[in-house]
């Protein structure tokens, strides 16, 4: 028998590492196996199932190998080569079709102007809303077209500022729907209220902020980045003739300049609707003035304007359309010319809300006490 020193060499030295746990150890790691594998896989190239792919295969195809191109069936010949990120020829026009896909918000916000605008910008249908057993607000029903100066006028308790807050989405009604451009405001209140710039009733301002910083941040709260935010905020100043104001914090304005940085806010982020709750209250006529004329220019350029007032001679001079509201209820609406007949507006105003009543006479405020 030989021994172990004769086994060493010998021509088997496989027998030598039988037993010896390390050597047996690396036998499943050999370096040259794992290369003779890879070879043939080198050969068979992913791209060799496909060449040269053409514009003409079938969508199922085109969509499995390059996820950002659209389906040959809704595009043209001419876009069959499109890139990713490319919006279909079918809801873009040719002029936007090269965007490209890393658009800012403050662009998207620009563009709301460019998309097609409907007949009607606000549908009120059914609203209503009851305090206890004080009924605030009863069916009401209103549609405004696109680019219309709509006012609402009524006495002190008629309903207009809880109507206004149903409508901008402040208080939820008890009945009834409120559409905004297509979006309805409870159940799509995002799309619906970024339609919508608003001017409440007791103005809640963070007035610890400067005209400046107050802009910004609502600026960049409705989604515009930080260059046009600033844009914005110095051509709104300069259109209110605010601008040496700007610097100053909001607390120390006065009743009238809290009333237009309010209305610049509302108007920063350029939106199809605005809803004013006496926007003209505590405004010097200099100012108003200044106000009219900027949302006459808003009008002009397809916005639509929804404010609510105490003063017959100013909606009858800035507004196409107005409604009058009486106890919760739309007695009359229309054109300006349709409501106020033969008569002015605050004639036909004031038959409406005193029903055919009277002043009493007061006989007793007719003599004097000592």
């Amino acid at each position: 028998m030989e021994s172990p020193a004769e086994n060493e060499s010998g021509r088997k030295p496989k027998k030598r590492v039988v037993g010896h746990p390390l050597a047996a150890r690396t036998k499943p790691f050999p370096t040259k196996k794992p290369e003779s594998r890879s070879k043939p896989r080198k050969a068979k190239k992913p791209g060799s199932r496909t060449p040269g792919k053409t514009a003409g295969e079938t969508p199922a195809q085109t969509l499995a190998e390059t996820p950002g191109e659209t389906s040959a069936q809704t595009l043209s010949e001419e876009t069959a080569d499109e890139t990713p990120g490319e919006t279909s020829a079918q809801t873009l026009s040719e002029e936007t079709a090269d965007e490209t896909p890393g658009e800012t918000s403050a662009q998207t916000s620009l563009q709301l102007a460019e998309q097609p605008a409907l007949a009607e910008v606000l549908v009120v249908r059914g609203l209503s809303k009851s305090f206890d057993d004080t009924v605030a607000v009863a069916d009401i029903n209103l549609t405004i077209a696109a680019g219309s100066f709509y006012g609402i006028v009524g006495p002190n308790g008629a309903g207009k500022t809880t109507t206004l807050s149903m409508i901008t989405g402040l208080l939820r009604p008890d009945s009834g729907s409120v559409v905004v451009h297509g979006a309805d405001v409870w159940t799509d209140p995002a799309k619906a209220k970024q339609q919508m710039g608003v001017l409440p009733d007791r103005l809640r301002l963070f007035d610890r902020l400067t005209g400046a910083q107050l802009l910004y941040y609502t600026a960049v709260l409705r989604g515009l980045d930080a260059t046009t935010a600033r844009s914005r905020a110095a051509d709104l100043a300069a259109a209110f003739r605010i601008e040496d104001a700007m610097g100053r914090l909001v607390t120390d304005y006065s009743s009238g300049m809290t009333k237009k940085i309010a209305l610049a806010s509302a108007m920063i982020h350029s939106p199809r609707l605005l809803v004013l709750d006496e926007p003209f209250e505590s405004v010097d006529p200099v100012s108003a003035a200044t106000v009219t004329e900027i949302l006459r220019g808003y009008v002009d350029a397809g916005g639509t304007v929804l404010l609510s007032s105490h003063s017959m001679d100013l909606v009858q001079r800035i507004c196409d359309h107005v409604a009058i509201v009486v106890n919760g209820s739309i007695l009359a609406d229309g054109t300006i010319d349709e409501v106020r007949g033969d008569g002015s507006l605050e004639e036909r105003f004031i038959e409406l809300a005193r029903g055919g009543r009277t002043v009493e006479e007061l006989e007793w405020l007719h003599t004097f006490s000592n």
